[in-house]
């Protein structure tokens, strides 16, 4: 298997995923069909799977004539391919009577083993093969300044440049135990980057991420000679996306790729932003988990940035770091209004930071008075 697989995983249990996930990559088809949900016996698993147009297809059946209203099947879509895919048999069956579509059994030559361990590997493994619907998630886009404009080289090195400032930052994080496990998929010029969790705290520990890269990146700048380190501009939003693993050869890859809301909202806020500004994107507060509104997340994250003082930057340690959203009069943000190429608006916020080494005081974004 192409991902690391839990140590307590018996070899009983790992012989019969090997097996299971031949099956499955066979009723893949190099990506035609995707699994939605699979249920557990001991003598095998069953396993549902659609063509990959189907899902649209079916969403579709009951459309809405208001737009912005989802319609029942795309809730139940939404639902089923949340968090884990395992179901008990009533449900999965109940889940393939409303579709239409009839199971796939999968039995490999030796018993399953009802292993907590192997439940976690399999459910893993099925949704390698099919879609994610993930609710509400912090997302960070990066977009290089006049790409375009530079040689191939050029680029190049400004994409390595960004990349080394990404893992640079996940480094400094570590070293005082903020751990943040992020993944990322390339825009072409610049990077769409994820947290692999989804929780309040991964959520603000995305933010410090994002800060630390926008300063390694300004750090990187001011020693740099040619065209070899990017401006970047860069935004912040948390929203709902889908998931997905596309085909590389015959195998569907172990990165995933994004694509939904939260992107679409980071795209359109960085089409109007200047480069080195930092923007926000205007979340909702959620009952479920506690989940902040964009204003009172930033008071929130900002109370919990001391722990990154003592990082290094540049070789000196952080002594001050602080942020806000941009105000038009005091204890009020002043909210953005982007309208795209489409006519729809978006909402956003400008962040500034101010942050001090024992050397250096720096600010990162910029400051309202930018005309965004």
């Amino acid at each position: 298997m192409s991902e690391s697989l839990p140590e307590s995983l018996s070899l009983a249990g790992r012989q019969n995923l090997k097996v299971i996930e031949e099956t499955l990559r066979k009723q893949w088809r190099l990506g035609q069909n995707i699994a939605l949900c699979w249920s557990f016996n001991r003598r095998g698993i069953l396993v549902l799977f659609v063509p990959h147009y189907f899902l649209g297809n079916y969403c579709a059946l009951d459309g809405s004539a208001d737009h912005d209203k989802l319609s029942d099947n795309e809730i139940f879509i939404r639902q089923l391919i949340s968090g884990t895919r395992e179901y008990s048999r009533e449900e999965f069956f109940a889940v393939a009577d409303r579709l239409g579509v009839a199971p796939t059994f999968i039995r490999p030559d030796n018993a399953i083993q009802d292993e907590p361990a192997f439940h976690v590997a399999l459910d893993a493994l099925v949704q390698r093969y099919g879609l994610s619907f993930v609710e509400r998630r912090a997302v960070l886009l990066f977009d290089i300044a006049g790409f375009s404009l530079y040689t191939p080289f050029e680029q190049a090195s400004q994409l390595n440049s960004l990349s080394y400032s990404m893992n640079s930052a996940y480094n400094k994080l570590q070293s005082v135990g903020i751990d943040v496990p992020f993944r990322r998929t390339t825009t072409g010029d610049g990077y769409y980057v994820w947290h692999k969790d989804q929780s309040e705290q991964a959520s603000r520990d995305l933010l410090y991420f994002l800060l630390l890269i926008v300063a390694d990146n300004a750090a990187a700048r001011a020693a740099a000679q040619g065209n070899t380190v990017p401006r970047i501009r860069a935004a912040y939003h948390i929203g709902a996306h889908y998931e997905l693993y596309q085909a590389e050869g015959v195998n569907p890859t172990v990165f995933s790729y994004i694509v939904g809301d939260a992107t679409i909202e980071l795209a359109r806020m960085l089409d109007r932003a200047k480069p080195e500004q930092i923007l926000i994107g205007e979340f909702p507060a959620r009952d479920q988990g506690g989940a902040l509104g964009t204003q009172a997340f930033i008071s929130e994250a900002l109370i919990g940035c001391s722990n990154l003082l003592g990082i290094k930057l540049a070789g000196q340690e952080i002594q001050h770091l602080k942020f806000a959203l941009s105000s038009d009069s005091p204890g009020h943000a002043q909210r953005l209004t982007i309208q795209d190429k489409h006519g729809l608006q978006h909402y956003a916020y400008n962040l500034e930071c101010s942050l001090a080494t024992t050397v250096h005081n720096q600010l990162l974004g910029l400051p309202m008075t930018t005309n965004t």
